[in-house]
Parts: structure tokens; sequence; C-alpha cells
């Protein structure tokens, strides 16, 4: 009886710890305090991914070394100026995206696209965790022909080594646009150690991350 009202009630927990339970007020109340999106970027490549809440992916990341700046923001879809209400809602066509700026010397595109496939599910179609909708899907949005080739060979290459149960699903699609989201999202994790869905669904993925990339990691999250 007991185990059956816990499984009753963990939905109901998932609930109120998605990406998605940002209120309103919340917003409002951090935007001031937030910081500003990068805007010297001069030099540096782009790559860009969604891989589920936007919160989780930037803070991977940002953490490794020659990534200079990461943006939460959205991408894949067609309407103007996409707001995050909007986007949550799955009220448009948008992912939850990040766009990640980095100093190819330092780090390949290659070992990001490895790091993206480590840090999330790719065989969960509109789904991340208690993250579900088709703004939580997995895509690599990629830039050049050479991108998509990369792409494409690791994606066989984890099928064939049977590194998931089940298959990928993640898309591949050409770079169109991205659009920065709002300020109050931007180094979510850092700014934010209390919030619910960081404590209980980000803090552990990440803490995860830095023990199994430690090597990668700027000399300020290594231990």
């Amino acid at each position: 009886m007991i185990y059956s009202k816990l499984y009753l009630l963990l939905p109901l927990f998932f609930l109120f710890t998605s990406c998605t339970e940002a209120s309103t007020d919340r917003s409002t109340n951090m935007e001031a305090n937030a910081p500003a999106v990068p805007v010297d970027t001069t030099g540096l490549a782009k790559a860009t991914f969604a891989g589920g809440c936007f919160w989780c992916t930037e803070a991977y990341f940002e953490r490794l070394q020659g990534v200079e700046a990461v943006v939460s923001g959205y991408s894949g879809g067609k309407k103007a100026n996409p707001t995050y209400q909007e986007v949550s809602a799955g009220a448009t066509d948008y992912a939850e995206a990040v766009q990640v700026y980095y100093d190819p010397e330092i780090i390949s595109y290659q070992e990001l696209l490895e790091v993206f496939f480590a840090t999330h599910d790719p065989t969960t179609l509109n789904r991340q965790g208690p993250d579900h909708g088709k703004q939580y899907r997995s895509v690599v949005f990629y830039r050049s022909p050479e991108e998509k080739r990369l792409v494409d060979d690791y994606i066989q290459k984890l099928e064939e080594a049977g590194t998931y149960r089940d298959d990928i699903v993640t898309k591949v699609q050409p770079f169109k646009k991205f659009w920065d989201a709002e300020p109050y999202h931007q180094d979510y994790y850092r700014l934010n150690p209390n919030d619910p869905y960081v404590r209980s669904v980000a803090r552990p993925k990440v803490l995860k991350f830095e023990s199994n990339y430690a090597k990668m990691l700027k000399p300020e999250y290594q231990d």
C-alpha cells in the first residue's frame, strides 16, 4: 500500500519540478539580476544543440575548456521572437536549445557532439525526464556539410556499438535561426541553486557530468 501511494505521488513530484514550472512572477523578479547575453563572440565557432531543458544543457557546456560562452534560446521554429511562455507551452515548433561559442583550437566540434549525446537521452521522442513535449526534442543543428557528416557518422557509431537500448531519435537539421531566450534564463543553473528543478533534477546531472568529464573541465570546476 505504501509503495502504491508513492507511485501515485511521483508524477505529481515531477510535475512540480519540471523546467516548465518557471512562473511569470519568478521570471519578472529575476530579470533585473540576470547576466547580459554575451555579445563579443568574434572569432569563435558556434554549435547549436537541443537536448531537453536548456538550464541543464547550458550548465554542461559552459564548464568545458574551450567553451567561451553558452546562450540559452530557441531554434527549429518559424515564428519571429518566440517567448518562453509560448515555447514551454508547446504553442510553437521551437525546441529549447543552446548556442555554444567555442575555440576549435581547444575543443573540437566532435568533442562537443560526444558531450551532447552523453548528457541527455537521445532515444526518447519529445521527452527528457520530467520534461515532455516537442519543445524538449533532441536535435543537432548543423552549419556545414562537414558538421552533418560528423553528426551522422557519430550517430551511426553509437548505434553500431549498441550504446543505447533503443534507437536514437535525434534529429539532424540545418541551422537556420537561433533566438536568445529571455535574460533570466541565462546562466540559470548557477544563479538559482535553490530552484526545485535545479536541486532535484539538474544538480545530480551536473555533478555526474563533472565527475565523468573531469579532465575536460575548466579549472574553476575541477576539485
